[in-house]
């Protein structure tokens, strides 16, 4: 019995240990989770980048759970972003044969700012992300930019997300 007892102390203590300092909702304050993101702008020559990685980084933050989405006037915190450019890289395949596949490397660059509506600061000032991605196409280079493009707004996405949830609140 004495061992018992022993045992269920020791655990409590560990348990009250691993408590210290961890919460399950986050760093992100209470009156700071509600988020917007207008339309990126977009300077790249790929069409409607812009509106592509606002979309996938709003439904990014509703994946993760943090944030509700909010109208620009009801929102604590607005994310900001312009796509600067893309380009895209041929990295393999035949270059003479049109109708054979290659593959093709995209790379797409953003400026990010992340703007505190409530207490009036900057969280994050012009943060350069790039994006890519990899893919294989048997058409032009055109194409084969409008085929990465929606996987180029969700690595945006995540990585923009990611570093909204380790602003320091």
């Amino acid at each position: 019995m004495n061992r018992l007892a022993i045992v269920i102390a020791a655990s409590a203590l560990a348990l009250a240990g691993c408590r210290t300092g961890y919460t399950w909702t986050g760093g992100v304050p209470e009156n700071m989770r509600t988020v917007s993101v207008p339309t990126f702008r977009n300077d790249s020559d790929l069409t409607e980048l812009g509106s592509l990685a606002a979309r996938q980084l709003l439904r990014e933050f509703q994946r993760e759970g943090t944030f509700r989405i909010a109208r620009p006037d009801d929102a604590a915190v607005e994310v900001q972003g312009v796509v600067k450019s893309t380009s895209a890289d041929f990295i393999g395949g035949n270059r003479k044969t049109v109708l054979q596949a290659g593959d093709y490397r995209c790379v797409a660059t953003a400026l990010v700012s992340v703007v505190d509506r409530v207490n009036g600061r900057v969280l994050i000032d012009n943060r350069n992300y790039t994006a890519e991605a990899v893919f294989a196409s048997g058409l032009d280079l055109s194409t084969a930019m409008r085929n990465a493009s929606e996987r180029l707004a969700e690595d945006l996405a995540r990585q923009i997300a990611d570093d909204v949830l380790a602003v320091q609140w």
